[in-house]
């Protein structure tokens, strides 16, 4: 989701570098070529989803008790209720690792990140259906906070767009709350037009190229100009549909242009490039089905909302299956301190990310295929739980143990079976 500069470095980056004469050469007949193939492969018309609808099979593992689901549920729903901050929200830059923090321009980098893991919070806490006391004053808290915040949410410096995720998963939050105040019109007007500024927002900081990235380190321009990321775009996305579906007008070039660049970085195994700027390194390990494992399920999980009619349910359930078969090299990156330092160029925070849309993948399919795909991935989150209900998968100053805890419970929610 956010890289460091030492990824970067690493040759991740989307910085360019004064090239020579002869590179500039080399890349003009090459370029030729690789559009050429790019239009056949990667462009906006549907592909052909033979090689993603193979790949490695998991080993079978037993059904998840209800009681065993709802038990692990309730321990997350108590530590978020237990970690909120008085002022409603949840997360904070207290904690650092002493030169090897994500960057994060203060304030606004950290503002961002507050009120990302802030809707994540309410999200997971609404989604539960828990409500009892402390679980509705948690939400009501949230939502207050939400609402003041939000709409003060910008970038915190020219090449720094951390906002992005604040504005999307706040848009998924809010359309959640105005549901909830289905009996409070008053309620529901202050929802709407919350969501309807972060619309705005959204529309504002969309990249040049189309669709979202969280670094514009190319110019910081006032319309970004930095690469777009083919998971950012896909979470941007499926926030603006949520509010297209409450019937807030969303302009529908953000769509077009989204999708544009997201199947612009797709490749014909399903497997999605980090960013555009990737788009002549396809064969970089972050690029490969090892290092699109969480980002795979982020994509498919938009097309599928979108109808895209060749992410088939064989496609989808081919990638959960791969996700779940070689989930060892998400887990390696795991708690790792540093970015992308594993391998396939993992970083630890895509873990809990990636299978949360997983969980949306699979809601997506039809309902006979679902139970054995939802055991699947609730014997992987399961073990995974902190002695104090969190769980978390990067150390990143105080946010960590809250958005892994809110991924976490709203992937089990979609584990739960039909009645």
């Amino acid at each position: 989701m956010i890289t460091g500069r030492r990824f970067r470095a690493a040759g991740v980056s989307s910085r360019r570098r004064r090239p020579t004469a002869a590179a500039i050469l080399a890349w003009i007949c090459t370029g030729v070529a690789a559009v050429a193939g790019m239009s056949r492969t990667c462009a906006a018309e549907p592909t052909t989803p033979a090689q993603a609808e193979v790949g490695p099979k998991p080993a079978a593992v037993e059904p998840v008790p209800a009681t065993e689901l709802e038990a692990s549920i309730d321990r997350g729903i108590a530590f978020l209720v237990a970690s909120q901050r008085e002022d409603g929200s949840w997360g904070s830059a207290d904690n650092t690792k002493g030169g090897i923090d994500i960057y994060a321009p203060p304030p606004g980098g950290h503002h961002a990140f507050r009120a990302a893991v802030t809707a994540l919070a309410v999200s997971a806490l609404v989604e539960s259906g828990r409500d009892d006391e402390a679980a509705r004053a948690a939400i009501a808290r949230g939502e207050a906070w939400l609402l003041e915040k939000l709409p003060k949410l910008r970038r915190a410096t020219p090449d720094a767009l951390y906002n992005v995720w604040g504005h999307a998963y706040g848009i998924e939050a809010l359309a959640l709350l105005e549901r909830r105040h289905a009996d409070d019109a008053d309620a529901q007007a202050r929802l709407r037009e919350c969501i309807r500024g972060q619309v705005e927002l959204l529309d504002r900081y969309e990249t040049v190229d189309g669709g979202w990235g969280y670094y514009d380190f190319d110019v910081g321009s006032k319309k970004p100009a930095g690469s777009p990321n083919s998971f950012t775009t896909a979470t941007v996305l499926l926030a603006l549909a949520d509010a297209r579906d409450l019937g807030i007008e969303v302009p529908q070039k953000l769509f077009d242009r989204g999708l544009a660049t997201i199947r612009r970085q797709m490749k014909p195994d399903r497997s999605y490039l980090y960013g555009e700027h990737h788009r002549y390194r396809p064969q970089h390990p972050v690029n490969l089905p090892g290092g699109s494992l969480g980002r795979s399920q982020a994509c498919n999980a938009l097309l599928r909302r979108l109808g895209a009619a060749d992410v088939t349910d064989a496609a989808t359930v081919a990638w959960l299956e791969r996700l779940f078969a070689r989930n060892g090299w998400l887990d390696l990156g795991r708690k790792k301190p540093i970015p992308h330092e594993s391998w396939f160029a993992v970083a630890g925070y895509f873990f809990f990310y990636g299978h949360f849309y997983a969980a949306e993948c699979i809601e997506s399919l039809p309902a006979a295929l679902r139970p054995p795909l939802q055991d699947q991935l609730a014997r992987l989150i399961l073990p995974l739980q902190e002695p104090d209900g969190c769980w978390w998968d990067y150390p990143f100053y105080d946010y960590h143990t809250q958005y892994g805890t809110a991924f976490a419970v709203r992937t089990l929610v979609r584990c739960r079976k039909a009645e």
